[in-house]
């Protein structure tokens, strides 16, 4: 599946011929449209417990600032600047969302409301040593550029419809419709997830078909098998096990020096006309200099929650340095799983493997306190990292045809990152001024509610960890079989662990439809359900950014 090339980085020719995330009116208007977005996703989290890709809403609202009849205003014409204020918009929401609302909401709720500005610190250090480690892995071997990323698919078909119009801009329109009016439909009081299918429209094929099962499980487990899968921690046992089994093939990518060049099976590449492209930007050496710097950032950060929190005077300096070396490690190993599973299926489970460590916590004795800032710095990683992988995979499949490649992408990618930056600011100021409005008015994220509960309740059933243990193992061996390309393990526990009502048959539907159309439209198939599916995903965006106007 791929966007051809009209290869919207034609035009670029040299690091020096990218538009600058600093521009005055890209600067201006990404500001702005960060301050919409961080304050998109504050409502979503409070009100609905999700936040919205705004990827989307920014493009749309860049192409129509370009067609402004002012000269400067013209400027947003050019798709790498819609680029970048997509990217920064997407950023400020989830950032100030999940980055940060969610984690300080957690001692807030415990009645610790003094730790708030401590861990708004750690939070706010957690989301840029997220975003940062992304930048520095992504397009490596681990994180693949010609990977899936299916939302980011979606945001630079838009951005290209938008600007070559004609027959790809009626396909993306149509699905874009479908997909935005589908997801007003309700069944059983359920909205139909219609983005679901747009996923599978353009993801890995194996990755989602166990992403589909697993979603099918968790919705009818209790009704097929009369056994609440939740309750016995069955899903969270499977990502333990895909999860461990996931970090050892990271591990082994990491050691492994040469590398096959090519496509891997079963990989989506997406855009990936250039032989260059197939090789990757980021070598070994730097995949493995990222990843270990980032720990250590992760431990400083780590640490810095546990000064200012005040741990120590429940924590001796030996046990405060052991809680600092665990966080460190659970914030790396997070963003990592919560990253793959975005990477190839558009969905993270972000909550769910932060209850995974808090579980951990609990068996091993942490203090309630201490594990109440250890599970809100966790959960502060993860979200922003799996975000920015859809933005950057964006920018890769607009850079395409920009000459010398890899001085192009790095060059754009450096821009997005700028771009990110200034929405996580954004984002960081409108939490720090807004917070105490929202929860003196008891407008709290609901998963941080689960937090501070099951922290202050603690580990009442040593059943608990037994079960995950248990289920552990059939977690482990699907991920070993499925390999490091598919994710196959990682994908079927993240569909356990999600509840999105019918969101399997429209997950399975697509696939079944995506290989007969495949087999009869032929080589056009993939084009066309590229354009569909990101259609699909858009306009169910769309849908759930006008929420916060229901709201």
């Amino acid at each position: 599946m791929s966007i051809t090339p009209s290869l919207k980085g034609a035009g670029l020719h040299g690091a020096e011929s990218h538009p600058r995330a600093f521009e005055p009116v890209t600067l201006i208007l990404t500001v702005v449209l960060s301050v919409l977005g961080a304050f998109i996703g504050l409502h979503l989290v409070t009100t609905l417990g999700i936040s919205a890709n705004t990827s989307v809403i920014g493009a749309l609202i860049a192409m129509l600032v370009a067609r402004v009849p002012a000269r400067r205003l013209r400027e947003m014409r050019s798709v790498h600047r819609q680029n970048l204020v997509q990217s920064a918009i997407s950023g400020a929401t989830f950032a100030a969302a999940n980055s940060l609302l969610v984690p300080i909401a957690v001692p807030f709720v415990l009645g610790r409301s003094d730790l708030v500005w401590p861990m708004l610190l750690g939070a706010a250090i957690g989301l840029f040593v997220d975003s940062w480690v992304l930048y520095r892995i992504f397009d490596s071997k681990l994180f693949p550029a010609r990977s899936t990323w299916p939302p980011g698919v979606a945001a630079a078909e838009t951005i290209v419809a938008g600007d070559e119009g004609g027959r790809k801009a009626v396909v993306l329109g149509i699905g874009g419709l479908v997909g935005f009016l589908g997801s007003f439909v309700k069944l059983a009081g359920h909205a139909l997830p219609f983005s679901a299918a747009g996923v599978a429209l353009i993801g890995n094929i194996w990755a989602l078909a166990m992403f589909g099962v697993g979603l099918g499980v968790n919705q009818y487990g209790k009704e097929w098998f009369d056994v609440d899968l939740n309750d016995m921690y069955i899903p969270h046992g499977f990502m333990v096990g895909a999860g461990l089994i996931a970090l050892v093939q990271a591990i082994i990518l990491l050691l492994r020096r040469s590398p096959e060049k090519g496509r891997t099976a079963g990989e989506t590449a997406v855009g990936a006309e250039q032989p260059e492209a197939m090789e990757g930007t980021v070598d070994e050496r730097g995949l493995r200099r990222a990843l270990t710097e980032g720990y250590v950032l992760f431990f400083i950060g780590a640490l810095t929650v546990g000064l200012a929190g005040g741990i120590l005077g429940e924590l001796s300096v030996i046990q405060l340095i052991g809680w600092c070396v665990l966080a460190g490690f659970a914030a790396l190993v997070h963003q990592l799983i919560v990253g793959l599973a975005a990477m190839h299926s558009g969905w993270f489970p972000a909550f769910a493997v932060t209850l995974i460590f808090m579980v951990l916590g609990l068996v091993i004795g942490i203090p309630t306190v201490p594990l109440a800032l250890f599970v809100a710095y966790v959960a502060s990683t993860g979200p922003a990292f799996a975000d920015m992988g859809y933005d950057l995979k964006a920018g890769w499949i607009l850079r395409q045809g920009g000459t010398p490649y890899k001085l192009v992408e790095k060059a754009g990618r450096k821009q997005q990152y700028i771009a990110q930056l200034v929405g996580f600011g954004v984002a960081l100021a409108v939490v720090a001024l807004t917070w105490r409005s929202y929860f003196e008015g008891n407008e709290i994220p609901p998963v941080s509610k689960v937090y501070a509960d099951t922290v202050a309740g603690g580990l009442t059933d040593t059943s608990t960890l037994t079960n995950i243990l248990i289920w552990a193992i059939p977690g482990a061996l699907i991920q070993l079989i499925g390999g490091p390309e598919r994710q196959m393990g990682v994908l079927l526990a993240t569909g356990l662990l999600i509840l999105t009502p019918y969101a399997c048959w429209f997950v399975l539907g697509a696939l079944a439809f995506r290989i007969i159309w495949g087999r009869v439209r032929g080589p056009e198939a993939s084009g066309e359900l590229n354009l569909i599916g990101s259609g699909l995903i858009a306009g169910s965006s769309l849908t759930d950014v006008s929420r916060v106007v229901k709201g």
